[in-house]
């Protein structure tokens, strides 16, 4: 009998091995963990599947690997992601706007500077214009009152009836050439100041001359100050001032200087003391003490306050009530001669 082709051992054809195809590569995923394919299993010999009608051979199976479909994240609603988008602009439209702010401080930095200083002298000299206008034309600041200080031998009220004038002008407008042509009329006044006190005072100190002697003129007596200028006429001499002789009662020669000079360097106790001070030349001072009658031959002004202090040691070793000469206009050298 003959046997079944195929069942025969020894004309069996050899099985042929399993050829598994290479995996595809997987794609690349979300940010997901990544999942590896199930690698290709081969069916057992039992669950081969033999053609129909032909028992005992087989064919070759190949399994194709299962492919795994990425998996995404999901996708967000555009609702949501069009708030976010335009946040993102309007930020980046303020960081931009920020910078070019800075920009242009960065170029713009000497403009200002060079801005800010004119405004402020500007502002400064408007605000100086605007004081000085209130103080020169203001009636506020107009002059009210006027204050007349260190006066003795003139009588007040005939210094303010001669400025009186003034009232009524600006502090800042007071004619000084007009107060000075008023006030020279006094010859009593030797020098004056004038204080001016917001808001509508004028003081005005005075300095009066001060007889340093007298003059005979005729039958009458000048009280003269340093520079020879008359301060007081009067009928008799007074008794309290050196007689001033100089040749032709002259006041602005070189004898009356020098005879001056030596009146002002004498101590205040030995100037009380001097009656008479007579100067034929600027070189030949002499002076009489009052009382006995003491003469001092004091020669030139020079030296003059050497010379005051050794006529005051020589007076203090001599008694007073003794006439005596002193001569000092060689001081090194003084001599005392009585009479």
């Amino acid at each position: 009998m003959k046997r079944p082709e195929g069942f025969d051992p020894a004309a069996r054809k050899p099985q042929q091995p399993v050829v598994q195809a290479p995996a595809p590569k997987a794609r690349k995923q979300a940010p997901q963990a990544k999942k590896q394919p199930a690698a290709p299993t081969a069916l057992p010999p039992s669950s081969r599947a033999t053609p129909a009608g032909r028992p005992g051979v087989t064919r070759p199976t190949i399994r194709q690997p299962a492919t795994v479909a990425p998996t995404l994240a999901p996708a967000q609603p555009k609702a949501q992601r069009l708030p976010n988008v335009k946040a993102e602009l309007r930020r980046a439209a303020r960081e931009r706007k920020r910078f070019e702010r800075g920009e242009v401080r960065r170029f713009t930095r000497r403009l200002r500077s060079r801005r800010a200083f004119w405004l402020t002298t500007g502002g400064i000299a408007a605000t100086l214009v605007l004081v000085l206008a209130i103080a020169v034309f203001s009636p506020i600041l107009a002059l009210r009152e006027i204050t007349i200080q260190g006066t003795s031998r003139i009588d007040k009220k005939d210094v303010l009836a001669a400025v009186n004038g003034q009232l009524g002008t600006p502090l800042a407008l007071v004619d000084e050439a007009q107060l000075e042509r008023a006030l020279s009329a006094f010859p009593l006044i030797r020098s004056y100041v004038t204080e001016t006190v917001p808001p509508n005072t004028l003081i005005i100190n005075i300095e009066e001359r001060e007889p340093v002697g007298v003059i005979q003129r005729g039958e009458e007596f000048d009280l003269v100050d340093p520079a020879g200028v008359p301060v007081q006429t009067t009928a008799e001499r007074p008794a309290d001032v050196p007689l001033i002789v100089v040749d032709g009662a002259e006041t602005e020669g070189a004898a009356f200087d020098s005879a001056v000079e030596v009146l002002l360097a004498l101590p205040p106790a030995m100037l009380a003391q001097v009656d008479t001070i007579t100067a034929s030349t600027q070189d030949d001072v002499r002076f009489v003490i009052r009382g006995v009658g003491q003469s001092v031959i004091w020669g030139s002004a020079d030296r003059s306050a050497y010379k005051a202090r050794v006529l005051t040691a020589l007076f203090a070793k001599t008694k007073q009530s003794v006439k005596y000469e002193y001569d000092v206009s060689a001081p090194e050298s003084a001599v005392i001669t009585r009479r």
